[in-house]
């Protein structure tokens, strides 16, 4: 397997997410109006290569270096967050063919163009079952937030294995199995049930399966099958999950810092001889706005590249560490938060318009928030870590 130069795959990387971005981004509004992204979008990201980016390289992935993966999720987010996180997710989907058998990694995730998406949470039953002398699992469920999954040929769901009498399978350690499944697109029902306060286009709206049968070798467990052992798949999933939503976050704080100081040169409020720059308050918010932005980053980048040296030097990731990104990523969201609100105040009537960037960031990141990988719990979880008590490490 050829090393890519890191250096020109970054920069090449990022430009094409800058080309992305930038014919997507006259097509915002219809983004938006449509619910999820339209399918030539998707299609366009996909053959850029742009969900690949967590892809093993033996299945013509760009098996990219998580502070990487960070940096073209930000660019994205800059122009749309719904598109940055239809992106991300189908990424972070991918990173199941890192645990898969090669022949059936290659099979699904081996196409240039293939799109995945899913749920890691457990919303669905799986029951064993062989069929044709083949081992696998008899599936029903719903899962919420199936964000990116109208596009996708792959579509994976999170399920508790049952036996026959309906009793969860036990892992070794007593803990339910969950069995990560991988459904083709047709098995597949969506619900158009996606009506939102923000991330519009992204179409994470339901999606159910019922009574499908799917073979044992197209799933996994994460918490107890064996990844490629390669530093991006020694990071934990559910730790990349959060990574990804930390870097639409930041992403979207940039674009509406951006968008307002654009803004503050031309627009004088009324009753007022100054430009929006020329006052105080608006510079001083401006100021703190960067300054949070750019401390809330360096903690999360400081994590993220802490866990790559941990998984390329002694090829696991310390609980600490785990942590610490967990923490991080957290706080790069709810400061994004802090950062969009400030902008849009100061905006003033310009932001409240369906149109205006500020309006759209402002419903995105409140949206953002509500998702349980970066909730006020993650603050508890690593608040027990930080404390020193037993903690269910689990979800780390």
């Amino acid at each position: 397997m050829d090393t890519p130069n890191p250096v020109s795959q970054r920069e090449n990387l990022l430009a094409t997410a800058d080309a992305a971005a930038s014919r997507f981004g006259t097509r915002v509004a219809e983004i938006e109006a449509t619910g999820y992204l339209p399918q030539d979008i998707a299609d366009d990201l996909a053959a850029a290569g742009l969900y690949r980016l967590l892809t093993p390289a033996e299945y013509g992935g760009h098996e990219i270096s998580v502070e990487l993966f960070v940096e073209i999720i930000e660019r994205l987010a800059q122009t749309d967050a719904s598109v940055a996180w239809c992106t991300f997710i189908s990424c972070t989907s991918c990173v199941l063919a890192g645990y898969l058998d090669p022949s059936v990694s290659r099979q699904l995730y081996g196409k240039p163009d293939i799109k995945a998406a899913g749920v890691f949470a457990p919303r669905g039953k799986a029951i064993r079952e062989t069929r044709d002398g083949e081992p696998g699992f008899r599936v029903s469920g719903r899962w919420f937030w199936g964000s990116a999954t109208k596009n996708a040929d792959v579509i994976q769901g999170g399920c508790l294995v049952l036996d026959a009498d309906g009793k969860p399978e036990l892992l070794p350690g007593g803990r339910p199995r969950v069995q990560s499944i991988l459904f083709d697109r047709s098995q597949v029902t969506h619900l158009d049930n996606w009506d939102a306060f923000g991330l519009l286009g992204s179409g994470s709206g339901e999606f159910e399966v019922e009574e499908v049968f799917v073979p044992e070798a197209h799933s996994a467990c994460l918490m107890a099958d064996r990844p490629l052992d390669r530093p991006l798949y020694r990071f934990p999933v559910f730790g990349l999950l959060g990574i990804g939503i930390g870097a639409v976050a930041l992403g979207g704080a940039r674009h509406a810092m951006d968008t307002l100081i654009e803004l503050a040169g031309d627009k004088t409020p009324q009753s007022s001889s100054k430009t929006l720059a020329m006052r105080a308050s608006t510079q001083q918010a401006v100021a703190r706005a960067e300054a949070l932005w750019r401390s809330a980053r360096a903690f999360m980048m400081d994590a993220v590249r802490a866990g790559w040296n941990e998984a390329e030097t002694t090829g696991e990731i310390a609980v600490d560490t785990r942590r610490d990104i967990r923490l991080a990523t957290t706080h790069a969201v709810h400061s994004a938060q802090n950062i969009i609100s400030s902008m849009y105040q100061l905006g003033g009537g310009n932001a409240i318009f369906s149109q205006s960037p500020l309006q759209r960031c402002l419903r995105d990141i409140h949206v953002i928030t509500q998702h349980f990988m970066v909730s006020d719990s993650t603050y508890e979880l690593t608040g027990r870590l930080l404390l020193g008590l037993d903690t269910d490490v689990t979800m780390l």
